[in-house]
């Protein structure tokens, strides 16, 4: 079944309406019909099951057949890696969204090699917000990550929502295995944390005065294994781990409230 995006403030009523890039998608691309059945999220938690009533040049009239919402995640998880270069970025978004990750906060470090001026980047940050739309319709989940504009990391740190656990992706000696880490939380309080936060740096890593103000701030040093990895690839290596370990558990234990539309 096709998936289709509109922000929550667009699927209020019993029909909703799809115009613009959505309904080109729909129209022009999918070749959608009248009568069709098709899925809108709206990245908040909404699932809703529409038939379309009508398509035409203006976009998609589509009657809701099902209204379902889906809880979030009782974790939180936090990406903050460094900013990279504009495709491995792209596609570390693109992955991120597919994997749960609840935000992206993409950090300036002093080895970062992107660094788009300010003009660029509210631009650079809409075509981010789209690609991890498209990678929601693609794996069907309920929930958009919020993506934000890139910061130094001194100011991330400053304002960043707090965190039950940092980890700190890191080469250093006294690291120890992200999931070792996880569990000692786990046995600590008798529950897993609420949120997560994951620190990766850029190529080169993180400076030893940034990697000292992150543990000043309470970041973990966590192992991703025995191997040396890219940044992109170190992201997705902790995201993957954290789904294994939080996302997945939790979701099977979920359940989601159902809604007819009011007639």
């Amino acid at each position: 079944m096709h998936r289709f995006y509109l922000p929550p403030d667009q699927c209020q009523g019993d029909e909703l309406f799809l115009t613009g890039r959505e309904a080109h998608h729909a129209g022009h691309v999918l070749r959608v019909q009248r009568g069709e059945q098709l899925q809108v999220l709206d990245g908040a938690g909404g699932v809703y099951l529409c038939e379309v009533t009508a398509a035409g040049d203006a976009g998609l009239r589509l009657a809701v057949l099902k209204r379902e919402q889906v809880r979030p995640s009782a974790c939180r998880v936090i990406l903050l890696p460094a900013l990279l270069k504009p495709r491995a970025f792209e596609w570390l978004v693109q992955k991120a969204t597919e994997l749960g990750a609840s935000a992206l906060c993409p950090l300036l470090c002093e080895r970062s090699v992107s660094r788009p001026d300010e003009e660029a980047v509210e631009a650079k940050v809409e075509k981010w917000r789209w690609i991890a739309v498209d990678a929601l319709k693609q794996c069907g989940s309920a929930w958009l990550p919020k993506i934000e504009a890139p910061r130094p990391l001194a100011e991330q740190l400053a304002r960043c929502e707090p965190l039950e656990l940092a980890l700190l992706g890191s080469l250093d000696v006294d690291r120890q295995p992200l999931l070792q880490t996880l569990d000692e939380f786990r046995r600590a309080y008798g529950r897993w944390p609420a949120t997560v936060g994951v620190f990766i740096g850029p190529e080169g890593d993180f400076s030893r005065a940034e990697t000292e103000a992150l543990r000043a701030a309470g970041a973990r040093p966590v192992a991703l294994g025995p191997r040396v990895l890219r940044s992109e690839t170190a992201a997705l290596c902790a995201l993957a781990l954290l789904n294994h370990a939080l996302l997945l558990p939790q979701a099977a234990a979920s359940g989601a409230s159902v809604q007819s539309p009011r007639r």
